[in-house]
């Protein structure tokens, strides 16, 4: 049976010194975590982080976004292989803020999966609905649809990925889907990887919406909830360290 994963998402915060006490913190609490657990920090802190954590077996390394080229004249642009380079093992892919702020489609999102992939980085890509599209009954259409250009362009190995389910209406917003919404659509994304892999029981899909130390156990109780894309709890280590605990 697979160990639950929770990611935190440090989005853009952080500094020399907060990041030292956070990692310093929560290296000090996981003693031998009962779950997968991983950082994604800002491509500025990469190299920071990763000494910090040392040889520590507790928490992995993740980038919060990479190029969909692999080289070339694209300024401010990271690629995969240089994210490889520091060790990196998880990269976020098509973050609801990415694709809304910075206009990312399907597509784009496609290729920056296919390049982490390439590189032996596991993509973390994310997938969800907007208020709007939620209230118009699109939630299922809308996943559906973000996670099948994923699968047809990397289905031989699909299995490698993670899928993390974040509805766009509950980010930074203190709203929480119910765990009966989340493993509703949770559901659906299990069945749509089940159809296209015989290994989909490796994948883990993660509830990425204002998940928190209050509500983590409820929602990770859900069968098809293999875990959390962890926001702004991510910056508080007691907090992170206790849904790290509810992932047991």
């Amino acid at each position: 049976m697979k160990r639950k994963l929770i990611a935190g998402n440090w989005k853009m915060n952080g500094s020399l010194a907060a990041n030292e006490a956070l990692v310093g913190a929560l290296l000090a609490g996981a003693g031998e975590p009962g779950c997968e657990a991983a950082l994604c920090v800002p491509a500025a802190y990469l190299a920071q982080v990763r000494g910090l954590l040392g040889n520590s077996t507790a928490f992995a390394l993740g980038a919060q976004d990479l190029s969909a080229h692999e080289s070339g004249a694209y300024t401010g642009e990271i690629s995969a292989a240089m994210l490889k380079d520091f060790g990196v093992r998880y990269c976020l892919v098509g973050h609801s803020e990415r694709r809304q702020y910075h206009g990312e489609t399907d597509a784009v999102v496609t290729l920056k999966a296919q390049r982490a992939l390439a590189a032996g980085i596991t993509p973390i890509v994310c997938v969800g609905e907007t208020l709007a599209e939620r209230e118009a009954g699109q939630t299922e259409a809308v996943v559906r649809r973000q996670l099948a250009a994923v699968i047809h362009t990397n289905g031989h190995c699909i299995s490698e990925i993670v899928v993390a389910y974040e509805p766009v209406w509950a980010i930074g917003t203190g709203k929480t889907a119910t765990p009966e919404q989340a493993q509703q659509v949770h559901a659906v994304l299990r069945a749509q990887l089940q159809a296209a892999s015989a290994q989909a029981g490796r994948i883990h899909i993660l509830y990425g919406g204002s998940m928190n130390a209050a509500n983590a156990a409820e929602l990770l109780a859900q069968p098809d909830i293999d875990g959390g894309l962890i926001g702004g709890a991510s910056l508080k280590a007691p907090d992170f360290l206790a849904i790290m605990a509810a992932a047991r």
